[in-house]
């Protein structure tokens, strides 16, 4: 099996997993609970967390954790902007998000929000002549996500926050940082909300988190009793919570070591598809190299994705949350139809082998030339 998808999930880590199972094994206890059994519970889940507040230099208080990003994001965005409607209802995210904000957006504009979206160039990078002109007294919230999961732009949030402060110092700053965790650094420091799921870096499914910097209220969306962070009530997944910090602290070591050696696997891939006239790199300077998108001109994505799946190797059409649709990321950036309707994306890991990318330019190779030859007899 060759599996190039790694931006829609990652398999878990073995260190990841043994914390999963040991603390599910060893500390049954309710952490609510005021017994021996609750307490050992609870002082382990305390020390996980500690332990990511130290490596994000944030306070224990500002984490909250949640099912996944996507919780995570309605609750950041939700939550604040119900917080905060005396002061305005409008809202700016930019082209480049992953779906679950565009359902956000769709369903705040359904009770009374203004949304506004702002441009970006096409390398992906986002138009701060355009963010400021559309910041308004009434804007309650700026949300702009820190990498595109299907291209991999990258955004400069602590360039974003100080545009968004100089124009209105009262408006938040939200930032999914899901698929920049582990591919690059990130700080909580450039912006007042924050959204990362563990399932990204190798850590299980299930478990997701939001910074809240200490000076931001949110409206809580779930109500509940006997939880230690009243933003999502209920019994803390202490198991989660303890693997997806050790997921954290295993994905935020050699950082620079990992990409340089991800960026070579992601240079030998573009040499090659760079040959083929009828292929388009969706690739900036701005892009991580984790992420590779490509749109196929002549050749539906889907039906390429499964011609590689017979040879168990695994890739996507653009992001797992919308897959079939066509690309808005690459819509955004490059203003074409035709090559956002048919994208594939290819992602990488430190895990990814040289050999691994070496087959599958080979069978890239021939699955193309078949189809592209089907194409020409119909």
């Amino acid at each position: 099996m060759i599996y190039l998808d790694y931006s829609a999930t990652t398999p878990v880590n073995y260190d990841v997993l043994e914390s999963y199972i040991r603390s599910t094994r060893d500390f049954s206890g309710n952490p609510n609970s005021l017994h021996s059994l609750g307490v050992k519970s609870k002082a382990l889940m305390n020390s996980a967390i500690k332990q990511i507040s130290d490596i994000f230099n944030v306070l224990e208080s500002e984490l909250t954790f949640t099912s996944g990003a996507t919780m995570a994001n309605n609750l950041a965005i939700i939550g604040s902007c119900l917080a905060n409607m005396k002061q305005g209802n409008h809202v700016i995210v930019s082209k480049l998000e992953h779906p679950s904000i565009y359902s956000i957006c769709n369903y705040l504009e359904s009770i009374g929000f203004e949304i506004s979206y702002v441009d970006n160039d096409e390398d992906g990078l986002i138009n701060f002549d355009d963010l400021k002109r559309k910041i308004r007294p009434d804007t309650i919230l700026v949300s702009i996500v820190a990498v595109n999961s299907e291209t991999g732009a990258r955004q400069p949030l602590k360039m974003i926050r100080q545009i968004i402060k100089k124009e209105n110092s009262q408006t938040l700053f939200h930032s999914d940082m899901t698929q920049a965790l582990g591919k690059i650094p990130v700080s909580f420091h450039d912006v007042d909300l924050a959204s990362l799921s563990a399932h990204k870096i190798y850590g299980p499914k299930g478990i997701g988190l939001l910074y809240k910097n200490s000076r931001v209220s949110l409206t809580p969306l779930l109500y509940g009793s006997g939880s230690v962070n009243l933003l999502n009530p209920g019994t803390p997944p202490v198991p989660l919570i303890v693997s997806f910090s050790k997921a954290i602290r295993l994905a935020t070591v050699d950082l620079d070591k990992r990409e340089n050696f991800i960026k070579r696997l992601n240079d030998r891939v573009i040499e090659e598809l760079k040959q083929y006239d009828d292929i388009k790199i969706n690739h900036s300077k701005i892009c991580i190299p984790h992420i590779l998108n490509i749109s196929l001109m002549n050749i539906k994505a889907e039906t390429f994705l499964h011609a590689l799946e017979e040879y168990e190797i695994y890739v996507s059409t653009n992001t797992a949350c919308a897959s079939g649709e066509i690309s808005t990321s690459v819509m955004a950036m490059y203003q074409d139809v035709r090559r956002a309707s048919s994208t594939l994306r290819i992602s990488f890991s430190h895990l990814t082998t040289t050999d691994e990318i070496n087959k599958f330019l080979t069978y890239f190779r021939m699955i193309y030339q078949k189809l592209s030859l089907l194409k020409k007899e119909e």
